[in-house]
């Protein structure tokens, strides 16, 4: 059995300096490519977990890899202030990590939520974005996909062990992996949840990250989401999505190429809903062929 992927953790503040953040740190192992380092960022109700799979498997050694927990995720604080739960915080914070830790520029692969952060990055910010590989998500989000969304998102009543946890992520997530057993469903819980003090399990998420989606337009989503593709046009996108997919619809993908017809790619992975894992081999082949693009 391979030995997980080690990382440091880096502790940093958040733009607004108002909240302590977290993020691993996964440092080159072997010689140094020079390319720019890989910010991965999950997506609404996920954690810097949500990647190890895909980092086994991608068996970089010489390029550095930077995973954060957004706020309101896994080890980072949580905001008073649910308002400040939208992309465009979440991608103040980026560069605040980033500048923290002396990064210039970043390869972003980011899945739902943290696709729609790294588009706000790359409008925004160019000049800093070497290339993004979207996680199922684009300019136009499902109405369907965001109800189910917003049906699961406040967490739920308490979870009393990890085997009840499995289930729970199952019972949520069950339409969108065909093909999960038992131990894939606990490793997904593993990386979903987090154990209390009392032996209690949660969702290792904020429950009031549900408020940015009760409006009809929510926070989650921005406003002009095609306005941001249009200034990503020089930009290199790979895009992923579920064939099963209730968020990125497969016209969304074709606009999405009519309008980027230079550097644009897509697949779509096999028995997969919104989100993939990215450890389908259809989707690790495609992110390593665009990582050495970038980086060659």
């Amino acid at each position: 059995m391979t030995e997980p992927a080690k990382y440091r953790e880096h502790r940093y503040r958040s733009a607004d300096g108002r909240l302590d953040l977290f993020a691993r740190d996964y440092p080159e192992k072997g010689e140094k490519n020079h390319s720019p380092p890989l910010l991965m960022m999950h997506g609404l109700t996920r954690n810097s977990a949500d990647f190890e799979p895909l980092i086994e498997l991608l068996g970089i050694d010489n390029q550095r890899i930077i995973v954060p927990d957004q706020r309101g995720r896994g080890q980072s604080d949580y905001d008073g202030d649910p308002a400040n739960y939208r992309p465009d915080v979440y991608a103040a914070d980026m560069w605040a990590l980033l500048d923290d830790l002396g990064i210039e520029r970043v390869i972003c692969i980011g899945t739902s939520m943290g696709g729609l952060i790294a588009m706000v990055m790359g409008a925004t910010s160019p000049e800093r974005v070497a290339g993004i590989a979207l996680n199922d998500v684009g300019p136009e989000v499902s109405q369907a996909g965001l109800d189910r969304i917003r049906s699961y998102v406040s967490g739920g009543v308490p979870i009393t062990n990890w085997d009840e946890a499995a289930i729970r992520c199952a019972d949520i997530n069950g339409s969108a992996l065909l093909g999960f057993n038992d131990s894939d469903w606990l490793a997904f819980a593993k990386r979903t949840c987090c154990e209390l003090p009392d032996g209690t399990i949660r969702f290792a998420y904020d429950p009031a990250i549900s408020r940015s989606m009760e409006d009809q337009e929510p926070a989650t989503v921005p406003p002009d989401l095609w306005g941001l593709w249009g200034a990503l046009a020089e930009t290199p996108i790979l895009t992923i999505r579920g064939e099963r997919s209730d968020i990125l619809e497969s016209c969304t993908v074709a606009e999405m190429q009519r309008r980027h017809p230079e550097d644009f790619s897509s697949i779509e992975v096999r028995d997969r809903g919104h989100a993939p894992i990215l450890d389908e081999p259809e989707a690790v082949r495609a992110i390593g062929r665009f990582l050495t693009e970038l980086t060659n």
